[in-house]
C-alpha cells in the first residue's frame, strides 16, 4: 500500500466534502468509544535481548521506522532491532537510502515483528505470516494494516490504521474489526496504529509490555514525548 497516495486521495476527498478530516468512533455520550486492551505482559527472553523485526522494501515510510524503533532502543534495555527485507538492494526511506541488515531467509527469530508502511509485497506477506507463528507480538504502524490484513491474521479482531485510510481498509478487508479514531489497538499478540508518530505510542507499549511502564515512561521521557491517553497508557 503506497500510503502517500492513498492518504492524498483521502485528504482531498474530505476537502471538497466539508467533512471533518479526522473523525474518532464515538459513543452516544460523545467520548472515544473503548476497545478491550488484550495486549498483556511478556516475558523477555531467558537469554539474549527482544529481537525486534523491522519489514523493509520499497514505499517504506521513514518515520514508521524511526518511531517505533527509537521509543524501544530509547528504553535502554535489552531490544535488538534490525531491518528484514526480500533482498539486501538499498531501501529508500523517503530518500534515506539503506541496506537491510538481513533477508527473510537469514534474518534472526524475531520476538516482535514491526510492519511500517510499505509496499505490500508477495514475499513480505508471505514472510509475516509465517514468522508470526513463533512471535510474541507482530505490529503495523500507519498503512503497514493493509500488509498485514493481507496475512490473514487480523481476521475477526480489532485493528487500525492511518485515518487517511479507514475507508479503504473497511473495503478492501470486511473480516477485520475497524477502529477508527483510536492511537493504537492491541489483540493478544497481533497489534496495530494509527498513522505517523502513532507508532511511538505503540513502541512504548512494548516496552511497557516487556518491562513494566516505568521503563516506557522513561523512554518516553528520554525521548522527550508525551504518551498519548487514547486510548490506554
Amino acid at each position: 500500500m503506497k500510503r502517500r497516495t492513498l492518504i492524498s486521495a483521502a485528504v482531498a476527498g474530505l476537502a471538497a466534502s466539508g467533512l471533518p478530516l479526522f473523525d474518532a468512533s464515538r459513543s452516544s455520550a460523545g467520548s472515544l468509544i473503548e476497545y478491550p486492551n488484550h495486549g498483556k505482559p511478556v516475558k523477555p527472553p531467558a537469554k539474549g535481548p527482544v529481537q525486534v523485526a523491522f519489514v523493509v522494501g520499497p514505499d517504506t515510510v521513514l518515520i514508521d521506522v524511526a518511531g517505533p524503533w527509537e521509543a524501544l532502543n530509547d528504553a535502554m534495555l535489552a531490544f535488538n532491532t534490525y531491518t528484514v527485507a526480500a533482498t539486501m538492494e538499498l531501501v529508500n526511506l523517503g530518500g534515506i537510502t539503506v541496506r537491510p541488515d538481513y533477508t527473510f531467509e537469514n534474518a534472526p527469530k524475531p520476538n516482535v515483528i514491526v510492519i511500517p508502511a510499505t509496499r505490500n509485497l508477495p514475499e513480505s506477506i508471505a514472510w509475516v505470516k509465517k514468522t508470526s507463528a513463533h512471535a510474541d507480538i507482530t505490529m503495523s504502524i500507519c498503512t503497514g494494516a493493509f500488509l498485514l490484513a493481507k496475512t490473514g491474521l487480523l481476521d475477526g479482531l480489532y485493528a487500525t490504521t492511518h485515518h487517511g485510510g479507514y475507508d479503504a481498509f473497511a473495503r478492501d478487508f470486511p473480516k477485520v474489526k475497524l477502529v477508527r479514531g483510536q492511537r493504537f489497538v492491541e489483540n493478544y499478540n497481533v497489534s496495530t496504529s494509527g498513522g505517523e508518530t502513532s507508532g511511538i505510542d505503540l513502541g512504548l507499549r512494548v516496552v511497557e509490555r516487556y518491562f513494566g511502564k516505568a521503563a516506557a515512561h522513561a523512554s518516553a521521557e528520554n525521548m522527550e514525548h508525551v504518551r498519548t491517553s487514547r486510548p490506554w497508557v
